[in-house]
């Protein structure tokens, strides 16, 4: 299994805690997430973060409907929290999002640790369509993202 690492930074000029708790309500995903995805949270809300904090997703990939269960595993406000996919489309995926105050501002930093199914093609399936997906949701967060805070 490959295991690959995508990393995203963002700053904006918006205070940590304002920023932090944007990401602490587990709603707002809708808002920053592509909507080819067609993302929905299952949730019943307001959804209580803290580790072991289960929220279930339903989405499309590529028209390919999927359910996803991510745990909060780490829950450190307003510097850090990690959700991990318990069930989803790929082997593996941990996602550290972390905040620092800085500048005057918040910089974001996603982490996010992977590895793709299918140990064959693995190669094939990350380059032409993993990586270009998560390029494009990524970009389409950090737009949102900023609109969204900077108001």
């Amino acid at each position: 299994m490959k295991i690959r690492t995508l990393v995203q930074e963002q700053w904006l000029p918006v205070p940590r805690d304002k920023v932090f708790a944007f990401f602490a309500d587990a709603g707002n995903l809708d808002r920053i997430t592509p909507p080819w995805m067609h993302f929905e949270v299952l949730t019943p809300r307001p959804i209580a973060m803290h580790p072991g904090a289960l929220i279930d997703y339903r989405l499309k990939v590529r028209c390919l409907p999927i359910r996803w269960q991510s745990e909060i595993t780490v829950w450190e406000p307003p510097h850090r929290f990690v959700d991990v996919q318990r069930r989803g489309p790929y082997r593996q995926w941990i996602h550290e999002h972390t905040f620092e105050a800085r500048d005057g501002g918040t910089l974001i930093r996603d982490s996010v640790v992977y590895a793709v199914p299918g140990w064959i093609l693995e190669r094939l399936v990350h380059r032409w369509l993993v990586a270009p997906d998560l390029r494009k949701i990524f970009e389409h967060r950090k737009t949102c993202i900023a609109e969204i805070l900077r108001k």
